[in-house]
């Protein structure tokens, strides 16, 4: 009887998995031109972002340019042992998450603030005059804007000279630790605030007008408007961004960094990836920063599983 039962669970299974795959076959067959284009994107991510992972085992491997992946000697964990006790290793965490903390406590919310306040703008030619000059930064190269700061900022920049004119002391303020960390978060507010607000005006636009209608006929001013329906209308997206962000905790680009920082600043301006740059791509070692850049994707991965965990306990949206 056992077996007579589990022969009818078997062949239940098989039909439901025979079922999947007609289902699959014809919506493949009668959407092929979405396929299609498909394709291509697909390419991209497995050349360019799945290919490269065969790389990583030389994170334990004693790599040698001239012995390649294959024959390099296996060496277990060691790099890893090596970078944590490393004596710049607890800089780099704490340089790292402080950034991405401070950004996360004042450029994540800068987006949001806009987008705000340009929901409330009435005067459509305003608007868009207000929209396309918070969108301009966004197009200037890194390398220019590192180049205004330095012009700016320098001892005999315009910022010393507006200081001096008021009686202060000039500031050297690419040359001072503790005014790096301001400087880089308050440049990336400037240069993404705009950009980072169209996502949020998008969800804002999506928000049924009849809501607003409803508040306006039960009393309710701007002020409740917004704290009652638009905030609420943004929460999805602003959840999904803040997670996306929660995942790359430890990553920070190193392109502005290293335009930025100079030996005076390493103290609170050398990150994981400005390290990576100069252990792997200056020093040649390519086997241990493979190891870093490992850690820092698999504790990233951590982070962003935890934070969608969370989300999805304390409410109801969630990235996954």
């Amino acid at each position: 009887m056992p077996n007579v039962q589990r022969n009818i669970v078997n062949t239940a299974t098989e039909n439901r998995t025979d079922k999947k795959w007609s289902m699959i076959k014809r919506d493949i067959v009668r959407n092929r031109y979405i396929y299609l284009i498909l394709l291509p994107v697909l390419a991209y991510y497995i050349i360019f972002h799945y290919g490269p992972m065969y790389g990583l085992q030389i994170a334990f491997k004693d790599y040698g340019l001239a012995d390649g992946i294959w024959k390099s000697p296996w060496i277990g964990f060691d790099h890893f042992k090596s970078f944590f006790g490393n004596y710049y290793f607890w800089r780099l965490i704490r340089n790292t998450f402080l950034i991405n903390i401070y950004e996360l406590l004042f450029a994540f919310p800068a987006s949001i603030i806009l987008a705000l306040l340009l929901n409330e703008i009435r005067r459509s030619f305003f608007k868009r005059m207000v929209q396309t000059i918070s969108y301009l930064p966004h197009f200037i190269s890194i390398v220019v804007v590192v180049g205004m700061m330095i012009d700016f900022f320098a001892r005999d920049g315009l910022v010393n000279h507006l200081l001096g004119m008021i009686g202060l002391e000039p500031v050297a303020f690419m040359q001072e630790p503790g005014l790096f960390r301001f400087m880089y978060v308050s440049s990336g507010i400037w240069q993404g605030i705009g950009w980072g607000s169209i996502i949020y005006l998008a969800a804002i636009s999506n928000i049924d007008p009849t809501l607003y209608d409803a508040a306006r006929i039960d009393g309710a001013g701007r002020w409740k408007q917004t704290l009652h329906i638009t905030l609420p209308g943004m929460m999805p997206t602003i959840v999904i961004l803040l997670i996306l962000n929660m995942g790359s905790m430890l990553s920070v680009g190193s392109d502005k960094i290293i335009l930025m920082y100079n030996p005076m600043t390493y103290e609170t301006a050398d990150v994981i990836s400005t390290y990576v740059f100069r252990k792997g791509i200056l020093g040649a070692d390519f086997g241990y920063t493979a190891a870093v850049g490992l850690f820092n994707s698999v504790i990233s991965f951590i982070l962003i599983v935890l934070a969608n965990s969370i989300s999805k306990r304390v409410s109801e949206h969630k990235l996954w």
